[in-house]
């Protein structure tokens, strides 16, 4: 690993926003989805959430590339899970959706915890996200068309999202806990090892200071030979 990637790896994790967050309320097409993740990633956001049908998460996850490894995109089947829990944790739930009570998107303090939920291509946020939702907000427009692209929205909204925290200093601190920047750290830079370890139920080897891994003749003698007890047992 240089010491190029070594020091991108760390200000990125160093910048993660724990408590920013996407819900997206069944958004079934693979480009829009892949654009909202690559936005995410680009914003600070470590984990985006996807109600979303079997065929069109399977043909997702066959498109997901690049950022995708830098965000964890969780599945479910139902939207009140997801945001049952974000509440739970202490999040706003923001909804992009036209509605009588919506405001504009620069009205909301996204410093808060916060999670932005999206709705579908074409019909929009659902009935049931806009019951659960804390807040609907609007992009103002002054064109023909009535709603912008969804993943165009996310870019927006979220964009706004990291002026404010930027504007407060959120991102001038390390703000996710130390064993999971610890985890990530070793899954971004060694992700072969990561997918072996993963395999084979094995614990992450310890790194050196400068990110590499401690004593790496050892550990892979060691991991043989654990490998080997376990087909032998």
């Amino acid at each position: 690993m240089t010491p190029e990637r070594y020091h991108k790896i760390h200000s990125i994790l160093a910048r993660r926003q724990p408590d920013l967050t996407v819900v997206t309320d069944y958004v079934h097409k693979g480009r829009n989805l892949s654009a909202i993740v690559r936005t995410a990633d680009a914003v600070g956001v470590g984990d985006v959430h996807c109600v979303i049908g079997d065929k069109d998460y399977t043909a997702f996850r066959g498109t997901a590339l690049g950022s995708h490894r830098y965000v964890k995109v969780h599945r479910h089947r139902q939207l009140s899970a997801p945001v049952d829990d974000l509440k739970r944790q202490g999040f706003q739930v923001v909804a992009a959706h036209l509605s009588a009570e919506a405001v504009d998107y620069h009205q909301v303090d996204f410093c808060q915890p916060t999670a932005l939920l999206l709705g579908a291509e074409k019909e929009g946020l659902s009935e049931l996200g806009s019951e659960l939702a804390d807040i609907h907000i609007t992009i103002p427009m002054v064109g023909m068309v009535e709603s912008f692209n969804v993943s165009v929205a996310a870019g927006i909204i979220l964009n706004e999202a990291r002026h404010q925290r930027q504007q407060q200093g959120l991102y001038g601190q390390q703000r996710i806990d130390q064993a999971s920047y610890d985890q990530l750290f070793f899954e971004w830079a060694h992700p072969k090892i990561r997918d072996f370890c993963r395999s084979n139920g094995l614990a992450y080897p310890p790194l050196r200071e400068d990110g590499e891994i401690d004593n790496p003749s050892q550990w892979y003698a060691d991991m043989r030979d654990i490998i080997a007890t376990r087909k032998t047992a």
